[in-house]
């Protein structure tokens, strides 16, 4: 499956953003997605999850309560909804697949496709 991140930008302490992820290539309901973000100088790390249908989701304490995955399978897109974002926030955003229906993985290893990654600068 071929992912493309789409959605980054530059914007100020406070604001949201919504970051989307779309598909294409294989079914896209029968992968568990996540959204991972790296950091300057910082090892990439989990964000979010969702599993096939949406019924499941997974959050990093770090954006529990800020941020919300969600996804749109008849559009093969996965979204990533940003509230009240901080300058600690700023990072590559990426999406990514893994072949599975319900489990939910934290660690970059369990998942099979990647995108490309949006950039997300919180800066005033």
């Amino acid at each position: 499956v071929q992912l493309q991140a789409s959605g980054g930008g530059l914007v100020q302490p406070g604001d949201s953003l919504r970051l989307s992820c779309a598909a294409s290539g294989r079914t896209f309901s029968n992968y568990v997605m996540g959204w991972f973000r790296q950091a300057p100088g910082r090892e990439r790390e989990f964000v979010a999850g969702i599993s096939w249908n949406g019924g499941g989701t997974f959050y990093a304490d770090s954006v529990k309560g800020r941020f919300a995955i969600s996804r749109d399978n008849a559009k093969n897109t996965v979204y990533l909804q940003m509230n009240s974002l901080q300058p600690e926030d700023t990072a590559i955003f990426y999406c990514a697949a893994k072949r599975a229906l319900l489990r939910i993985a934290v660690t970059e290893s369990e998942y099979d496709y990647w995108g490309q990654g949006t950039l997300v600068t919180v800066s005033s």
